[in-house]
């Protein structure tokens, strides 16, 4: 495979020059604020005494406020993502003729594509150092829905990440605490000051962190819809291209795939639940929306690897290897390796019933699902527990919705539209009644056009 190394741009400058820049990052603001273009050095340098704590939270707020407004260009953004990623720790595998890749998404509803995708890469001959993070809102986080595992251990050492890597082939955990400080500062930032949906801020966060693992090829889940970040297909693409672009300056093999997040992905949207269908998918059990995902990305990723060098020969290679049950044997090793109890996780498996109460929610007229909406399914998970109003909420493992019926599909009155899983009856009792409107049942049936799940970017 050929490969250009990461660039290395060094983060320190000189005493003297960072002390002015600290002494005079009111300049700095008032120049973004006027839409110049601030320079590498200034970037690195004021990255570097945030971190350090020299420069206030309101100041740094009036920067990103001042970003999310003029922008940042190309050199700019790249400079952003390098000082990012070099403000912590960066991880460094052994020489080995196995790839180092990841994939990551930008978030949705029943979105578990990392849990099945990652044991499937390390049976295709890849290393996969999945660094993964927490749900917020309506938006599920893979390191949440991995908990909910008994015994499973997401906080790994460096020497214990490697170690896996090198000899699992795969391990999906948090960050160290040493990683990409900066990002975890300016996200929290972002996140209470308005400036989260900002291109550029976007790309630097979720590049810095991949590129801290030392990659040599990243494909990007970028969703589109109502549940999604993006709203529309061209919003997605547009942040899609941004980053794609980056990742390939910083010399690691990127790709983008846009999907659609209108309709829940699976028929699963909760932590527990999300994990049972995960299992499903690498048993050859699972929705095929949910599958096909999962074949996807493993097949771009030999490409960009040029393990294959065919698209369509690819996805034939990665769902052969679904199929072969390997990768169902790959993810208990994998679970074993970060402490899961192994037993426990078998006895959960194969109960139907965790949180207290159970309802489902019955079809009022026969006929076709013509709407399925992700926004309200995730809104109802999230009110049941299962999602976070603030990073300090504390996640119910149990609590979601399965049994999601899918747009297109034939129902009868009385046939069940989705199954909820609840800590207790009034609860169960709101979210019926809240999700009946995430559902419509037309005459006829819909045009699926509007469900198509792959843009390639």
């Amino acid at each position: 495979m050929r490969q250009r190394p990461q660039q290395q741009i060094p983060l320190l400058l000189p005493q003297r020059e960072r002390k002015r820049l600290s002494l005079n990052f009111l300049p700095l603001i008032e120049s973004k604020r006027n839409g110049e273009a601030l320079r590498t050095a200034q970037i690195q340098a004021v990255i570097s005494e945030y971190v350090a704590g020299k420069i206030p939270d309101y100041q740094m707020a009036a920067m990103l406020m001042a970003i999310y407004f003029r922008g940042l260009n190309a050199e700019e953004t790249r400079a952003l993502t390098f000082a990012m990623r070099d403000s912590g720790d960066i991880l460094k595998f052994p020489n080995d003729s196995r790839p180092l890749v990841d994939k990551h998404s930008t978030g949705g509803v029943g979105d578990k594509v990392s849990l099945p995708l990652a044991p499937l890469l390390a049976c295709l001959g890849f290393r996969v150092p999945m660094i993964s993070g927490r749900g917020l809102g309506i938006t599920g986080g893979t390191l949440d829905k991995l908990e909910s595992i008994p015994g499973f251990r997401t906080a790994l050492s460096f020497e214990e990440i490697i170690s896996q890597v090198q000899s699992v082939g795969c391990v999906i955990c948090g960050q160290t605490e040493k990683m990409v400080p900066a990002d975890k500062k300016i996200y929290a930032l972002r996140d209470v000051t308005g400036t989260v949906p900002s291109i550029p801020l976007i790309t630097a966060s979720i590049l810095s962190k991949k590129l801290a693992e030392s990659l040599n090829a990243l494909v990007l889940d970028v969703k589109y819809g109502c549940a999604a970040f993006m709203q529309t297909p061209e919003a997605a693409r547009e942040l899609a291209q941004s980053m794609v672009s980056i990742g390939q300056e910083c010399g690691v093999n990127t790709q983008a795939v846009l999907t659609d997040m209108n309709t829940p992905l699976g028929r699963a949207a909760g932590n527990w639940l999300e994990v049972k269908e995960s299992i499903q998918c690498l048993e050859n059990k699972a929705p095929e929306d949910l599958t096909q995902l999962v074949v996807e990305f493993a097949a771009c990723l030999l490409v960009q690897t040029e393990l294959s060098g065919d698209l369509n020969a690819a996805r034939d290679v990665a769902r052969k290897s679904l199929l072969s049950g390997a990768p169902r044997h790959k993810w208990d090793e994998m679970l074993l390796s970060q402490g899961a109890d192994l037993a426990a996780f078998k006895l959960k498996l194969a109960s139907d019933e965790h949180a207290s109460n159970l309802v489902s929610l019955k079809a009022d007229r026969s006929g076709f699902i013509s709407k399925c909406d992700a926004r309200i399914i995730g809104e109802v998970v999230r009110d049941l527990g299962g999602g976070r109003l603030s990073k300090e909420s504390v996640i119910d493992p149990d609590v979601g919705i399965d049994q999601i019926a899918k747009p297109g599909e034939k129902i009868q009155a009385g046939h069940t539209l989705a199954r909820i899983h609840a800590a207790n009856r009034v609860s169960a009792e709101t979210a019926r009644k809240q999700l009946g409107g995430a559902f419509a049942i037309s005459d006829q049936p819909p045009s699926l056009s509007n469900y198509s799940a792959l843009r390639s970017v």
